[in-house]
Parts: C-alpha cells; sequence; structure tokens
C-alpha cells in the first residue's frame, strides 16, 4: 500500500515537490509492513497445506485429511471429491500469485510476468470461491450455520471484487483496478485470518474461551467468520481515508499500522505453533 502523492499532498501549487508528505511517507511505510507480515504468513500456511494435505497424499494417509475437515474427502462421491483437492491446490496457488501481485518491483520491470501472474489470480480466486460454495452446499465445512453463513458471504465478496477488479482492468482503469485487487486479495485471504485470529484469542485467553472446542461453535467463531473479510476490508477503508486526510488521520492511521503488524506476526507465529507445526510433526512421526 502506498500513497498517491499526486492526489493528496497538501502542499500549495507553487510548493509541490517530489517528494511525499512525511505523514503519508510514514503511512505507507507502514501500510506495507503490515500487508508484508499478511503475504508472509500466507505464504507460511500455504507451505503448511502443501505439507500437510500433499505430504498426506503422497504416503497415501488421506484419512488424515478427514480428520481436519468438516468435510473430507467421501467414498463414492467423485466429484466433490474433485472439488476438495481443487479447493486445496487452489489455496497455495493463489497465495503465491497474490504475493507475487503485491510485488512492486514486478509491476515496474517485469509487466508481463504481472499480467500473466494476475490472471492466474483472478481466476484461481473465482474457482477457489465457487468451489468453497459448492462445498458448503454439500454439506462441508467446520462450525455451525452461523460459520457457514460467514464463510459463504466471504465468497461472494471474492466473486464480487474479482469481477469489479476484471472489469476495471479491462476499461484500463488501473486506479480502481489497483484498490480491487487489493480487496479481492484480503478478502481471498479469509480462511488464512480466521486461523491467525483464533490463534491470536487462544495466544491471548491461553484457552477455548467463548467457544466449544468439541462441536467448533459459539460467539467467537461466529464473529470471526464474519469479521475473517469485513475486518481487513475496513482497515483497507480507513487506511484510504487516512491517506486523503490531514497529517493527524495519517499518524494514527500509522500508529494503528504498526500494532496490526506486530499482532499479525504474533498470531502467524503463534498458528504455527498451536495449530500447523503440531499437526506436521504428526505427519512425520
Amino acid at each position: 500500500m502506498s500513497p498517491d502523492p499526486s492526489r493528496h499532498s497538501r502542499a500549495t501549487p507553487a510548493a509541490v515537490s517530489s517528494a511525499p508528505v512525511p505523514s503519508l511517507r510514514a503511512l505507507s511505510l507502514a501500510g506495507s509492513a503490515w500487508l508484508g507480515a499478511v503475504v508472509v504468513g500466507q505464504l507460511v500456511f500455504a507451505a503448511y497445506v502443501t505439507a500437510f494435505y500433499g505430504g498426506s497424499a503422497v504416503l497415501g494417509e488421506f484419512e488424515r485429511w478427514n480428520k481436519l475437515l468438516g468435510r473430507g474427502l467421501r467414498s463414492g462421491e467423485d466429484f466433490g471429491n474433485a472439488l476438495l483437492v481443487a479447493h486445496l491446490l487452489l489455496t497455495v496457488v493463489v497465495s503465491v500469485a497474490g504475493a507475487i501481485q503485491l510485488l512492486a518491483v514486478v509491476r515496474r520491470r517485469w509487466p508481463a510476468l504481472h499480467r500473466s501472474s494476475g490472471r492466474v489470480f483472478l481466476s484461481g480466486a473465482v474457482v477457489l470461491a465457487v468451489s468453497g460454495l459448492a462445498l458448503l452446499v454439500m454439506g462441508g465445512g467446520a462450525g455451525d450455520a452461523s460459520q457457514k453463513i460467514g464463510s459463504a458471504l466471504n465468497a461472494l465478496a471474492i466473486l464480487l471484487c474479482a469481477a469489479a477488479a476484471w472489469r476495471h482492468a479491462r476499461a484500463r482503469r488501473i486506479g480502481l483496478h489497483q484498490r480491487w485487487a487489493l480487496r479481492l486479495f484480503l478478502v481471498v485471504g479469509g480462511v488464512f485470518f480466521f486461523r491467525i485470529g483464533l490463534s491470536l484469542w487462544l495466544l491471548v485467553h491461553q484457552a477455548p474461551v467463548g467457544f466449544d472446542p468439541e462441536t467448533f461453535s459459539g460467539p467467537v467463531l461466529t464473529v470471526l467468520a464474519f469479521a475473517q473479510w469485513l475486518l481487513p476490508l475496513a482497515l483497507l477503508q480507513l487506511y484510504w481515508r487516512a491517506q486523503a486526510g490531514p497529517p493527524a488521520a495519517c499518524w494514527a492511521m500509522t500508529a494503528l499500522a504498526a500494532v496490526l503488524t506486530l499482532m499479525t506476526a504474533a498470531a502467524v507465529g503463534a498458528a504455527a505453533l498451536v495449530l500447523w507445526l503440531p499437526v506436521l510433526g504428526q505427519l512425520a512421526a
């Protein structure tokens, strides 16, 4: 995330400089730091998905999948099983393609790579959302009805953002395309945000407060099911509003982004220690 000095400079025309306003520069750095923490976390999550589900498949131990998934592999349901495999595979593909999309150096030096990875990211996000909705309809997904509604709305948000990003790209409205593509990146990360949010909650409380771990239901999980995509979108909108506002708003959002960066890093570490590494350890045993 970076400011646009041409739109948001607070200097008079006679005093315009090529250097950004200090508050905008600080905001850009803080926003980039948070986004960087999210990207690193998503790549770690993608590595876990590859190692666990791919490793289980190589070992022929597909029953391990069913211990972690609300709707695992089912005998005689070839279509549903194919959807599940595609969904897991695309989680990895979209995470990598999304990270490439956010690299400014790729956009500047290798525009062809940016365009091709963008097509992979957008089309993968659409298939990911559609397959996720199909799996929900077929009885997939952990948790109660409220969580499944939150996940379904997340999938619909992915489709909406993908359509808008594609439409603006086709019309060469690059600024609007970039905004919708960034929204798409965040809503595609809903599953990731759910997991690190839950991990951070467990890290703070040191116990499953606010939900039943046996049934995987409760008010905390219901809130997370909606916050996993609504909260990142709200934070992004606040960032853009601060970017266009007075210096005080920039500094306030800079402080918030710095806190979010630390929280995201802590949450990713907690997820790795609590959720991902133990599972991989069982696979390696």
